[in-house]
């Protein structure tokens, strides 16, 4: 049953990723598009961009519980890379993001989000910090968008006699090894014991004589590493990676599914431009500087959520009987609307419906009892912790 759950459900989910789109045509490919073929990937549309959704020797339901026993591989090379210099780079990056990007280590790194002037999340982020620049990660399907607007506010900036340069890094691929077994194909090739290698933190590394930037980090939940890597490289280190026994091909049917029971949000569904950091629960992310300071763009509006509340509320919910999809509305016993389902999928670890969405306050609270409306019924559901899986990360 929840394998037949769990195939509706993420062949839903892909139609509505496809709305990144533009014309098929015109797909963007990343270096290891041939390796994907190879193995059996069956390719589809996501953020322009050509990606395999699965491959045939695991399906989606078996690389998600393998990510979860041993190790996968994935390709996130369609993610924007990009790299800040100058003397004044954090001053400028701290306009547009809620990170204290001055506390942070060297060497470490921080989830963020790029804002807009009412407070709204434009894009989310991964910043690592190192000695002479800023290594900068966000969302394929927001590139164009997130590249206009820093480069906007770095022209501003600079006419002011601020020093600070954006570069693009698209002579580098990305790859994502999850899992627990991640950091033992690591060391086999590295030759390196990772033991003092912790979670959110990144260094330059040489991975079978190839100069790589590897952040001990990922989307699913599970102890991981993302790896920037020359893009002439990357398909002879892919093949590597998937020599080791423990290791199969992941795409983006099981990302997403990983991703949710990890309570992870997805841009362009549980995020936009529309909901603050507050809202979607991640006022975690503002750093205890800035919920004094502000200096971001929205702080006002920010900054009065976080001292007065909102109105509505991120929570996750347990759905009896078929799994909420996006939109689906969630109510009251009343049956009065309070809001909507923005994720959903049959979880194959927990073996139940799990859903992301947005409620009212007041019936954002562990234990509350929803109805939503699945296939014209209200399905009973509940408000539960996330994240649904508890997470591995390596701390």
């Amino acid at each position: 049953m929840i394998r037949n759950l769990f195939r509706r459900v993420t062949i839903t989910t892909q139609k509505y990723k496809r709305a990144y789109t533009t014309e098929t045509e015109n797909l963007k490919k990343t270096p290891l598009y041939d390796f994907h073929v190879k193995y059996g990937g069956k390719m589809v549309p996501f953020a322009g961009y050509s990606m395999p959704l699965q491959y045939s020797n695991l399906g989606l339901l078996g690389s998600h519980l393998h990510t979860r026993k041993h190790a996968s591989l994935f390709d996130v090379s369609h993610m924007l890379q990009t790299r800040l210099t100058g003397k004044d780079k954090i001053k400028f990056l701290e306009k547009l993001v809620v990170a204290d990007l001055e506390k942070l280590l060297i060497g470490n790194s921080t989830l963020s989000v790029f804002t807009n002037e009412n407070g709204g999340i434009i894009d989310d982020t991964v910043i690592c910090k190192h000695d002479d620049h800023l290594y900068i990660v966000s969302n394929a399907a927001c590139a164009d968008k997130d590249l206009a607007h820093i480069q906007k506010h770095l022209s501003e900036f600079q006419k002011t006699g601020g020093e600070a340069e954006l570069k693009v890094i698209d002579d580098h691929a990305l790859l994502a090894l999850q899992g627990p077994k991640a950091v033992l194909t690591l060391e086999k090739l590295t030759g390196q014991n990772l033991n003092d290698f912790k979670f959110m933190t990144g260094r330059f590394m040489s991975i079978k004589e190839v100069d790589c930037h590897v952040t001990r980090s990922g989307y699913t939940g599970e102890d991981g590493f993302e790896i920037s890597i020359p893009t002439s490289e990357a398909t002879r280190l892919a093949e590597l990676i998937l020599d080791d026994p423990f290791v199969e091909l992941a795409g983006l049917g099981p990302r997403d599914s990983l991703r949710l029971e990890a309570g992870l949000c997805l841009y362009g569904h549980d995020l936009d431009e529309t909901t603050t950091p507050i809202e979607a629960g991640l006022s975690w992310t503002i750093g205890k500087r800035r919920k004094e300071e502000g200096g971001f763009l929205g702080a006002d509006i920010i900054l009065k959520q976080l001292q007065h509340g909102t109105k509505r509320r991120r929570v996750g919910m347990i759905v009896e009987g078929a799994p909420a999809r996006e939109n689906a509305e969630i109510k009251t016993q009343k049956d009065e609307i309070i809001g909507k389902v923005t994720s959903g999928v049959p979880s194959p670890t927990l073996k139940e419906n799990v859903a992301m969405g947005y409620v009212e306050t007041g019936y954002h609270k562990l234990g509350t009892i929803l109805w939503v409306k699945v296939r014209a019924r209200n399905q009973k559901a509940y408000v539960t912790r996330m994240p649904f899986v508890p997470t591995k990360y390596y701390k």
